[in-house]
């Protein structure tokens, strides 16, 4: 994150003295990143958070890579994937590389009986069906259709469902998340052509704390393997904290987006950013206004990217056949643009109310057994003229 917060109580100085009214001391946590360099929180707690009782599973989550070609262009139907009532269980990676996992995931029940941390990744999580709350060991963030749920690696959170029906988008991403550096200056503040700004992002409000001893589970993600864990203190004990490092929520309706004359490449959508992808995101805007313009994409090879299109709602202009939650991939180097006809009939349109969200991995994304399952796997072919 580009700005500083705190929630709670917390002592004048890092590193000093911090008493309970009893007169003993809260135990503070340094919640770090790339190593003592990168963005941190100072968090205070009522009971030690390093009490580990026992380890119980261990079980593999690790995705299993088809032997399908990964050259091609695929269509994925993301509504196809069966809803779970565990949240985890219910999560399926469909695309992956080394930097990242591109996961569907349709829960229907809250996580209820464990706590969740994925200490290998950033999380992006984007809520497509479904509301609720987001509770971490940082606060809360109320959630509903449209938002992006960004929480970094290490946070222990549960989500609580107001819904049955829910789908979720998810980026695991072993980089760190941050906003595009070209809409910063110098000092990480969102510039006055940033197509959002601080006040759109939503910080935690709601700090929980728990003072309570016993048995909490905390399922945690290393490896690509689950750890199930049994700590002696409630993960959610935290009397304050201050620092960069924190979840947060964006909605994608809050992407103002920026238009011009002729048609605009993707980096205009950009919204999150990290060392491997990039994420963009589409909303409804105004067309391109020059009187020759074509409002439709050009055809594009992308050399050094993978793209991954996860369509949310509406009419999306440059694509036939498409609906609410398919995904298409389109691998680096391959030729893609608009479908038959797109092009033709984007002329004289004024604007669109699509919206879809964009990842463009830098490595390229395999096919796994789970994205099979609701694969189109003649979608390469759609571009043929018939």
């Amino acid at each position: 994150m580009p700005f500083y917060h705190k929630l709670g109580n917390i002592p004048p100085k890092r590193h000093i003295q911090f008493r309970k009214p009893n007169g003993d001391l809260y135990y503070e946590q340094l919640f770090g990143t790339v190593g003592f360099d990168g963005m941190y929180t100072n968090s205070y707690h009522e009971q030690r958070p390093t009490k580990v009782k026992e380890i119980r599973a261990q079980y593999s989550v690790k995705p299993s890579i088809s032997k399908s070609n990964n050259i091609q262009s695929y269509k994925l139907k993301g509504f196809e994937v069966t809803p779970q009532d565990d949240y985890l269980e219910s999560r399926k990676i469909v695309l992956t590389n080394s930097d990242c996992h591109i996961v569907l995931a349709a829960p229907r029940k809250s996580t209820n009986d464990y706590f969740y941390k994925n200490s290998d990744s950033d999380e992006m999580i984007f809520v497509h069906k479904g509301s609720g709350k987001l509770r971490t060991m940082y606060g809360n963030l109320d959630f509903k259709y449209g938002d992006y749920l960004i929480i970094p690696r290490g946070i222990i959170y549960k989500i609580d469902f107001d819904t049955i029906e829910n789908r979720l988008f998810i980026v695991e991403s072993n980089v760190p998340i941050y906003t595009p550096k070209q809409y910063r200056n110098w000092f990480g503040q969102l510039l006055e052509h940033s197509p959002f700004c601080e006040r759109d992002i939503r910080r935690p409000q709601e700090l929980e704390t728990n003072n309570e001893s016993g048995e909490f589970v905390i399922k945690v993600k290393k490896k690509d393997e689950i750890f199930e864990m049994v700590y002696a203190s409630h993960p959610f004990d935290v009397v304050g904290y201050d620092g960069f490092n924190y979840p947060y929520a964006f909605s994608i309706h809050d992407f103002e987006p920026i238009t011009g004359r002729i048609h605009q490449p993707p980096p205009v959508h950009q919204t999150f950013e990290t060392s491997a992808f990039v994420v963009c995101s589409f909303v409804p805007r105004m067309y391109d206004y020059h009187p020759l313009a074509i409002p439709a994409p050009y055809n594009h090879s992308n050399i050094d990217s993978d793209e991954v299109l996860y369509y949310v709602d509406g009419d999306f202009m440059s694509r036939n056949d498409i609906e609410q939650g398919h995904i298409s991939l389109h691998p680096a180097g391959i030729p893609h643009g608009p479908h038959p006809g797109a092009a033709e009939r984007s002329i004289g349109k004024t604007e669109t109310q699509e919206l879809a969200v964009m990842v463009d991995t830098f490595k390229p994304l395999m096919v796994t057994d789970e994205a099979m399952k609701i694969a189109d796997d003649t979608y390469y072919q759609s571009w043929l003229d018939h």
